[in-house]
């Protein structure tokens, strides 16, 4: 894991540049939702299904948009920064069976990992890894 900050710009919503991979295939650049109000890590099913994961049944929860079921998984996941990378391997990540919501970064592990600063005023998203 990378020690430096990770600054991205935002307008609207704090939108994370991210990307997943397992062992054969790995996503574009995706804006992923930084989302205090989560838990965990949320991803459509067309993601899990371009990755080829296994799934785990996790249960059904009630979210801002309706009943969903989810899933687990596990996958690398990169935070990308134009020369800088964040790593998290073999990470948990539950899977919608719903296709129409954005990839949700929940409080874990990013919360977690990082220091995280909004400078709205100057639409700014600031991470600072946090040493452990």
């Amino acid at each position: 894991m990378s020690e430096s900050q990770f600054v991205f710009e935002y307008k609207d919503f704090p939108l994370i540049p991210i990307k997943f991979c397992t062992g054969e295939r790995e996503t574009p650049i995706i804006d992923a939702l930084l989302d205090s109000g989560g838990d965990f890590i949320v991803v459509p099913y067309a993601i899990a299904k371009y990755l080829g994961l296994n799934l785990l049944k996790a249960g059904h929860v009630d979210t801002a948009g309706g009943e969903t079921t989810l899933h687990k998984s596990f996958v690398n996941m990169v935070i990308n920064d134009k020369d800088k990378k964040f790593t998290y391997d073999n990470l948990e990540i539950h899977v919608s069976d719903r296709n129409d919501i954005p990839v949700l970064l929940g409080r874990r592990p990013i919360f977690e990992d990082h220091e995280i600063i909004f400078k709205k005023h100057e639409n700014k998203l600031i991470l600072n890894p946090i040493e452990k």
